[in-house]
């Protein structure tokens, strides 16, 4: 699908799909706390578990919403 076009589908779901605004917005929260401790210069052990526990998660939600889009898709289709 054009990249122009899968960003309308992800704008149009995010109006109107509250389970795909829940997720997108995990993601994002996910994305900042990853941002917050790959900006620290050394990452103890359990800081490095967390970032990929945290990059396992958002991976998955990534994947939900992704699965979401594909529906989408496909009942447009239809």
């Amino acid at each position: 699908m054009e990249r122009n076009a899968q960003e309308e589908l992800k704008a149009h779901l995010m109006a109107t799909n509250e389970e795909f605004r829940r997720l997108a917005g995990q993601h994002s929260e996910y994305a900042k706390k990853l941002d917050t401790l790959e900006a620290l210069p050394h990452l103890t052990d359990d800081e490095q578990l967390e970032e990929v526990r945290l990059k396992k998660l958002k991976l998955s939600l990534k994947d939900q919403m992704e699965a979401m889009l594909n529906q989408y898709r496909s009942q447009q289709v239809a």
